[in-house]
């Protein structure tokens, strides 16, 4: 009885196939592949081996001979077994053995057997349907030249109109935001970078904090304390006496600040500029973290205040700090 139907059938879910007594077909995966010099493309492929070693009964065969034909499972191998005598006696006389779209056996002049598979066949089923195909090569093409007849081409004046409608869709959401939410929660929290010592993103604290600095230091006398504003007395009762100017020694120095900085950087350029005009600046550390930028000194209270006076011409909001 010949077999081979079996063998076929069982290479397709299997990748090794044994005939107990003669040898062992294996299915070896090739995967898809090019030849470029044919232009061909070849799809993934389980081609068939042979090997002779592996003659032992793995039940495989014979146990799907047994459910096939309905007989036990000792029937099933005297079948094989009358094969595999009937093989090698064909095959020991010289006579070629025909595996139907397996492949060819014969006996070799050193009397072992030779095995040709056939190469059209393929065993593996997830390519079933998949065949070669040859593909003609590009030629000519030129991505340049595409390029340049698109960009030659007309504009579409519908692409516009979306262009603009899409932009529209965008800003006026935006400008309706900025409408809507007060300014004031965009200028949190901002601070602005320049060389000018009066800008309010620089000025040390504020300038009400550094007027009421001024202020104490111009009402402090040297044996008194602090007198209140005529403007704060209560009407109908006796004022007390105006306070006397503020006396100085000649030991009392202040320095006249013209800017305060939060960066070093910039209190070293201001520095630089006032003398460059003709003053002897001095960079004082404040206990905030500032750095105070001092045009000059001056001996005495009244002296300080004066050229205050003079200084705010060209410097608004100077003021001086007794040190």
């Amino acid at each position: 009885m010949d077999i081979t139907a079996f063998i076929r059938e069982l290479l397709f879910s299997h990748d090794c196939v044994i005939v107990p007594g003669f040898g062992g077909f294996i299915g070896n995966y090739t995967p898809a592949r090019i030849d470029k010099s044919t232009s061909t493309f070849f799809p993934p492929v389980k081609q068939v081996s042979f090997n002779r070693n592996l003659n032992h009964n793995d039940g495989l065969l014979i146990g799907r001979i047994s459910a096939s034909l309905k007989v036990n499972y000792g029937d099933a191998r005297n079948i094989v077994e009358e094969f595999v005598k009937t093989l090698k006696k064909k095959l020991e006389k010289g006579e070629k053995v025909i595996f139907d779209n397996i492949g060819t056996f014969i006996n070799n002049y050193e009397g072992n057997i030779q095995f040709e598979p056939v190469p059209d066949v393929n065993y593996m089923l997830d390519s079933y349907g998949l065949v070669s195909f040859q593909f003609m090569p590009l030629e000519g093409y030129d991505v340049r030249r595409r390029i340049t007849r698109h960009l030659d081409k007309e504009p579409v004046k519908h692409s516009s109109y979306r262009k603009v409608l899409w932009r529209s869709v965008i800003i006026i959401p935006l400008l309706a935001i900025l409408v809507i939410v007060p300014t004031d929660l965009f200028r949190s929290k901002v601070e602005t970078t320049t060389l000018n010592p009066l800008v309010t993103a620089e000025v040390e604290n504020n300038t009400e904090t550094a007027d009421a600095n001024i202020a104490t230091e111009e009402v402090k006398t040297a044996g008194t304390g602090i007198i209140a504003p005529a403007d704060t007395a209560i009407p109908g009762t006796p004022q007390p006496p105006e306070p006397e100017p503020p006396v100085s020694t000649e030991a009392d120095i202040y320095l006249l600040i013209t800017g305060s900085f939060k960066s070093e950087q910039n209190a070293q350029e201001w520095a630089d500029r006032l003398k460059a005009d003709g003053y002897s600046p001095e960079i004082l550390n404040a206990p905030n973290g500032f750095y105070r930028v001092s045009a000059m000194r001056c001996n005495g209270l009244e002296a300080a205040v004066n050229m205050k006076t003079s200084l705010s011409v060209k410097f608004p909001g100077a003021w001086y700090k007794k040190i």
